[in-house]
C-alpha cells in the first residue's frame, strides 16, 4: 500500500494501517538521512554521555564536601580535603562545559547536514516528478514542504532533540546518583514517577492532535498567500480582494485558534509537572529532616537529595518541549516523506534507445488516453506527421489539441497504443535525445532569473553571444533587446517584468529556435503577440520552419496559414485534415470558422 504526498494531509482520515504505513515511510526517511552520519553521531553521544556525567557529579562532591571535608577543617584545620573536592569540583564543571560546547558544535553540523541532505531531495525529485504531479500539487503546497515543514525539523533536530537526549541521560544519572547517595529518597522519587508519567503520557496524546492539525492550517495559510501574490494581477482585475480577505482572515483565524490551544496545553501542563515536582521534594526533605534529627543522616547528604530531586524534574520541562517538537516535526515528516514516495508517471526508460539524429518524423498508434484514468480525450488515435511537415491544429476547446502536443513532448504517456519519433517508442527514447529532438513553445513564455541572453541560452547553455544575436534575429527580437538598458546582459527581472508579454514570447521563441529542434511545437504561442509582432512572427517562420517538423496549435487563423497540413479536431478525434486552401474552400468546419474570422477583420 502507497500513502502519497497527494492524498489528504489530515491524517485523522487515515485507517491505523494507513497511519502506520506513513509511520514506516517517514522513518525510512529519517534512517536515509541519518546513516551517513553515524560516525559523527556516535562521537556526539560519547560527548554527551561523559558532559551529562560531570554535571550530575556536582550535587555529590558538595555533599561529601560537607559531610567529611568540612568536619576535618573545623576539628583538625586540615585544609587539603576541602581543597582536593573543591579542585575536583571545578575541574568536572569546566569540563562538561567545554564537553557541552563540544556537544553543541557537532549536534550544529549534524542537523545542518541533515537539513542539507533534505532540502537537497526534495528540490532534486520535485523536479523530476512528471507534469501530472504539478497540475494537481500546488506550489504553495511545494514550497510550504521547503519552508515550514523544513523549520519544523529543524527545530527537532536543533533544538528539541537535544533536549531529550540530555533530558533523559541527566534525568537517569541523577536517578542513579540519587540512589547511591540515598535510596530512601530515591524510593520517594519512583513513587512520584507514576503521576509523573500519567501527566506526561496525557500531554503527549493531547499535543499529538493540536500540532498535526497546526501543521495542516500552516500549510493552508502559505498555500493561500502564496497563490493570491501569484495570480495578483487576476485579483485586481477581478476585483477579488474583499473575498480572499475574507477567506484569509478565517484560514488565519483557525491558525491562531489551534496555536492558542496549543498554548493552553502547555499552560495546563507545566503547572501539573510543578506541583508533582513540589510534593517530591516536600516529602524528600520531610523525610530526610526527620532522619538528620535522629543522626542517621548526614545533612550534606540531605543537600545532595535535595539538589538531585530538583535536578531531575529540571529537564522535565525540556522533554515537553521536545514533544512539542517532535508532533510538529512529525506531522511535518510525514508531509515531506509523502512527496518523496512519489514516482514519476513518466519514468525514465530502463534501458534507453539513443537517437543522435532525429529526422522528426512523428505517429500515434492507436492512442488511447485520459487524464488520471478518467475520461478519455483521445480515443483509439492515430495519425502520421511525416517529416519536416508543419501541421496546424484546430478546434474548439477541450478537443484534445494541447493534449496532443504534451503527449509529443512525452509530459505524459499514453493509456494504451503508443506514439513514435522516427520509428522509436517515446517510452524508450534516451531522456536527452526527446528533449533536445522536440521542444514546446507554450502561451505562458516563462522567463527565468538572469539576464535576456541566459533565457535564449536556455536549451543551448554553452552558445556564443552571436549564435543568441543570431536567434533573436531570427525571431524579429533583437531590435527591442538591443533596445533594453544593457541590451542582451539586461537582467529581466521577476519572471520577466521589464518585458511586455509579447516581448516574452518572442525571447522564447528565440529560446527554441536556438536549440534548433527536430520538432517544433508551438501551443498557443502567438497568443500573446500584437498583430506587427505575428507577423513578423509568421516571416520568421517560413524560413525557421523549413525542413522541420512543426506541430502549431492557433485559435488565430491568420498562424494556421504557413501550415502544410490543417488537422481540425473534435472530441479527441479528427474531423477534417487537408491544405489550408483545400478546407477553406470546401464547407466544412474549417470553411466556417475561416469565414466568421474573415468577418471579424472587415
Amino acid at each position: 500500500m502507497t500513502i502519497t504526498g497527494t492524498q489528504d494531509e489530515d491524517r485523522s482520515n487515515y485507517t491505523k494501517e494507513e497511519s502506520r504505513a506513513i509511520r514506516q515511510r517517514s522513518l525510512r526517511l529519517l534512517g536515509s538521512l541519518i546513516h551517513p552520519l553515524r560516525l559523527r553521531i556516535v562521537i556526539a553521544a560519547i560527548v554527551l554521555v561523559v558532559s551529562t556525567a560531570l554535571q550530575v557529579a556536582g550535587p555529590i562532591l558538595i555533599g561529601i564536601g560537607l559531610d567529611r571535608a568540612l568536619p576535618v577543617l573545623l576539628e583538625e584545620s586540615d585544609w587539603m580535603p576541602a581543597f582536593m573536592i573543591t579542585a575536583i569540583f571545578l575541574i568536572a564543571g569546566i569540563s562538561a562545559s567545554a564537553l557541552i560546547g563540544i556537544y553543541v558544535v557537532l549536534a550544529a553540523r549534524i542537523t545542518q547536514a541533515v537539513l542539507l541532505d533534505l532540502r537537497k531531495r526534495i528540490f532534486l525529485h520535485t523536479q523530476r516528478l512528471s507534469l501530472e504531479f504539478h497540475e494537481s500539487y500546488t506550489s504553495g503546497r511545494i514550497i510550504s514542504r521547503q519552508t515550514s515543514d523544513l523549520d519544523s525539523i529543524r527545530e527537532l533536530l536543533d533544538g528539541g532533540l537535544n533536549n531529550l537526549v540530555s533530558g533523559v541521560l541527566f534525568g537517569l544519572f541523577t536517578f542513579i546518583a540519587l540512589v547511591i547517595a540515598d535510596w530512601q529518597a530515591g524510593a520517594i522519587l519512583a513513587l512520584a514517577g507514576v503521576p509523573l508519567v500519567l501527566l506526561m503520557r496525557w500531554f503527549y496524546r493531547r499535543s499529538q492532535l493540536v500540532y498535526r492539525e497546526s501543521r495542516v492550517i500552516s500549510a493552508k495559510v502559505i498555500v493561500q498567500f502564496v497563490e493570491t501574490m501569484t495570480g495578483i494581477r487576476a485579483v485586481k482585475s477581478f476585483r477579488k480582494e474583499p473575498r480572499n480577505d475574507e477567506t484569509f482572515r478565517k484560514i488565519a483565524g483557525d491558525y491562531r485558534d489551534v496555536n492558542r490551544r496549543s498554548m493552553v496545553l502547555f499552560g495546563t501542563f507545566e503547572p501539573g509537572l510543578m506541583a508533582v515536582a513540589a510534593l517530591t521534594l516536600a516529602l524528600v526533605v520531610l523525610w530526610g529532616g526527620i532522619r538528620v534529627s535522629e543522626g542517621v543522616l548526614g545533612v550534606g547528604v540531605l543537600l545532595s537529595t535535595v539538589l538531585y530531586v530538583r535536578n531531575f524534574f529540571a529537564p522535565m520541562q525540556e522533554i515537553a518541549m521536545f514533544l512539542n517538537s517532535y508532533q510538529s516535526a512529525t506531522a511535518a515528516l510525514e508531509k515531506v516523506s509523502g512527496v518523496l514516495e512519489e514516482q514519476p508517471t513518466v519514468p525514465d526508460p530502463e534501458r534507453p534507445v539513443d537517437l543522435w539524429e532525429s529526422r522528426g518524423a512523428i505517429r500515434f498508434d492507436e492512442v488511447t488516453f485520459g487524464y488520471n484514468g478518467e475520461k478519455t480525450i483521445l480515443p483509439n488515435f492515430t495519425l502520421d506527421i511525416p517529416a519536416g511537415q508543419t501541421i496546424a491544429l484546430v478546434g474548439t476547446t477541450g478537443a484534445g489539441k494541447s493534449t496532443l502536443a504534451k503527449l509529443v513532448s512525452r509530459f505524459y504517456d499514453p493509456t494504451k497504443g503508443r506514439v513514435t519519433l522516427d520509428g522509436v517508442d517515446l517510452r524508450m527514447l534516451h531522456p536527452k535525445d526527446l528533449r533536445r529532438a522536440i521542444v514546446m513553445v507554450t502561451q505562458e513564455a516563462y522567463l527565468f532569473s538572469g539576464t535576456v541572453a541566459d533565457n535564449i541560452a536556455l536549451g543551448k547553455p554553452d552558445a556564443t553571444l552571436d549564435e543568441i544575436r543570431a536567434a533573436a534575429r531570427a525571431v524579429g527580437a533583437d531590435e527591442f533587446i538591443s533596445s533594453l538598458p544593457d541590451g542582451y546582459n539586461t537582467d529581466v527581472n521577476k519572471r520577466g517584468g521589464r518585458v511586455s508579454a509579447g516581448q516574452r514570447q518572442l525571447i522564447s521563441f528565440a529560446r527554441a529556435f536556438l536549440a534548433d529542434p527536430a520538432v517544433l511545437i508551438l501551443d498557443e504561442a502567438t497568443a500573446s503577440l500584437d498583430i506587427p509582432s505575428e507577423r513578423l512572427i509568421q516571416d520568421a517562420l517560413q524560413t525557421l520552419l523549413a525542413d522541420r517538423t512543426a506541430i502549431i496549435i492557433a485559435h488565430r487563423l491568420s498562424t494556421v496559414a504557413i501550415a502544410d497540413r490543417v488537422l481540425v479536431m473534435e472530441h479527441g478525434r479528427i474531423i477534417e485534415d487537408d491544405s489550408p486552401d483545400a478546407l477553406i474552400g470546401g464547407t466544412g468546419k474549417f470553411a466556417q470558422l475561416h469565414a466568421a474570422w474573415q468577418q471579424t477583420l472587415v
